[in-house]
This record gives C-alpha cells, structure tokens and sequence, in this order.
C-alpha cells in the first residue's frame, strides 16, 4: 500500500495525455495514458509504462509496435471514454478511434507517433507494476499543432494548458548569463 503522503504528492504530478493504440491479427485495442514520455532526443525515443492486465498490452507485446495519439484539450470525451477498458463500453464509441498506418489512433488529435518497440523491460525486472516499452517514433504526422494539450492530474484532474508561465520576452536563463558577465565585487558569495 502507497503510503498517504507520496500518493498525494505524487498526485500533484501533471502530464499530458495521450491515447496508446495496437493492433496485431484484426484485434485492436486503446487505452489513455499520462505515463508516455519523449526520453531521448537525437534518436527520438518514447518510454510508454503499460499494465499487463490492459487489453493492449498483449498486442503491444505481439507486435512490437504502438501509436500515441496526442489529445488536445478539446478532446476530454476522448480521454475520458478510453481510461476505461473498452469491454466495459462494449467498444460504442467507434468515431474516436481511426486507422493510421495499420494502427488505431483517436481523429483530430494533435499529432500521431508510431512508435516501434526496441526493448521492453517487465514489472518483475524492476519491481513495479506496469511494463516499460521503450520505442523508436518512426513517422510522426502533425495534427493541430497549435490546440493546447489535456493534462492530467490525479490529484488535480483533467485540465487544458494555460496561459505562459514566463512574461513575454523575458528569459531567466539571459539574466543568469548576464550575472556571469558582471564584474566580481570582491565580496563572498
């Protein structure tokens, strides 16, 4: 058991969301997830942490490849409808999912990854809960790029982006530059 006082810090995390699709042998399944995450940048690499008792993990598994729909903030029925197992809504809900590339992606998100696996390292490995699939992004296609992200928080829920955190055209990182170029006044710092 999580101890109360980690959950609710960890809870105060927040990610976007997206929705990570597989298909192998006609069967494709989807699941919302705010545990995807870009881990490389050169090389493009995406970590994505999968429960194995989800319906996706298998074709995951068998395939060796998965999609990451980036929602918008618009776009909470869709994340909302796909954080449960699909069994429990009987699949009704098909105008959320479209096929891309032979895999199952949500329409009208911000951009599509299709993400091929090159190592996946299970929950018993590292003691955890969920597997880790890490994939190379091999195609990429730009959707509304400029539509803010859904977030997620388990603590503060699901949430849109807001405004800037910074004020226009001021960058801390050019005032500690410039702090550097200031003469030593002798004094201890």
């Amino acid at each position: 058991m999580i101890d109360r006082d980690l959950k609710r810090s960890l809870g105060q995390m927040i990610k976007s969301v997206q929705v990570i699709g597989a298909a192998d042998k006609g069967v494709q399944r989807l699941y919302t997830s705010h545990w995807f995450n870009q881990i490389a940048f050169e090389d493009p690499i995406v970590l994505a942490s999968v429960s194995p008792k989800h319906d996706t993990h298998p074709l995951i598994v068998s395939s060796g490849r998965f999609s990451a729909s980036l929602l918008a903030g618009d776009q909470i029925a869709e994340g909302q409808y796909f954080s449960y197992p699909g069994r429990r809504f009987e699949y009704v809900a098909e105008e959320f999912v479209e096929d891309w590339k032979g895999l199952p992606v949500v329409p009208n998100a911000i951009a599509w990854l299709d993400c091929e696996v090159t190592q996946r390292v299970t929950a018993e490995e590292y003691g955890g809960d969920h597997d880790l699939f890490f994939a190379r992004v091999t195609t990429v296609q730009e959707g509304r790029l400029k539509e803010p992200p859904l977030l997620y928080s388990a603590r503060l829920g699901w949430r849109v982006t807001g405004d800037p955190a910074r004020e226009k055209g001021v960058s801390v990182r050019d005032q500690l530059l410039a702090r550097l170029d200031e003469p030593d006044d002798g004094g201890d710092n």
